[in-house]
């Protein structure tokens, strides 16, 4: 199936590394143009390298930076001169439990998680046409609580109804907005979760719960993003959509 992705453009945050790599090698693979942002300038120039730098471009950007969408939207147009979408993408919230959790660290995974994402999803739908798409990165703890992880518990829930409204004040303008919902995958930040959470784990316990019975593969999720974001998926909007081996107990 063609996804109509040649020659449009995505902002891709966070897309340094992991999942929105995997977003990012999967969109320019079926013929689109990215600009990848990432903290870390080393790792986001080997991440244009990889992707190849005639359909990509880096800008070093945090999402709790202010300035950062314009910063992103520019390089598309500059470059391109069109942009038609974006994956909403950022490290993951400090982990720890409720009770033990600081007033910095709700502000800190706040700026960067909750408001960083609906600072760029604003500024890029004002230069959306029709057709144009973003698609939220959360996690399936926006449905179920992760034990160790509870400041994503506390803001991914917000972020998926910001998905559902954002769908309904932007689909007069044809433009889509969807929300994915990533299970256990296995990147860097799995990890770093499994060292730093007391359930988290690398044994086959941590794969138990999985009906399919593994952890993802960041490829697998890649080709769910490309296909949402791209016009192949005119009709999917305001739709919070679980990558996670059917591991989410709700429908």
């Amino acid at each position: 199936m063609d996804l109509g992705l040649t020659d449009r453009v995505y902002v891709v945050s966070g897309g340094s590394r992991g999942l929105g790599f995997a977003v990012a090698r999967a969109l320019t693979a079926e013929g689109a143009r990215v600009v990848v942002s990432g903290r870390d300038a080393e790792a986001l120039a080997g991440a244009v390298t990889a992707l190849g730098g005639q359909r990509t471009t880096g800008v070093a950007a945090d999402n709790a930076d202010a300035a950062a969408p314009e910063r992103l939207v520019d390089a598309a147009l500059q470059r391109w001169g069109r942009l038609d979408g974006a994956l909403i993408n950022g490290g993951g919230p400090s982990t720890g439990s409720m009770l033990h959790l600081t007033d910095a660290d709700w502000r800190q995974s706040f700026e960067s998680v909750f408001l960083g994402a609906v600072r760029l999803a604003r500024v890029v739908s004002e230069h959306l046409a029709a057709d144009g798409a973003l698609a939220f990165v959360l996690s399936t703890s926006a449905r179920t609580p992760i034990p160790g992880l509870d400041t994503s518990n506390g803001l991914r829930p917000g972020l998926a109804m910001v998905t559902k409204s954002l769908a309904n004040q932007l689909g007069g303008r044809g433009i889509r907005v969807n929300a994915l919902l990533p299970g256990r995958i296995t990147t860097e930040r799995t990890r770093y979760i499994d060292a730093h959470t007391p359930t988290g784990t690398s044994s086959g316990s941590a794969t138990a719960a999985i009906p399919l019975g593994r952890a993802g593969e960041p490829e697998e999720f890649g080709r769910v993003a490309a296909f949402v974001l791209s016009p192949a998926a005119s009709y999917v909007n305001g739709a919070v959509i679980p990558v996670d081996g059917g591991a989410t107990p709700s429908y």
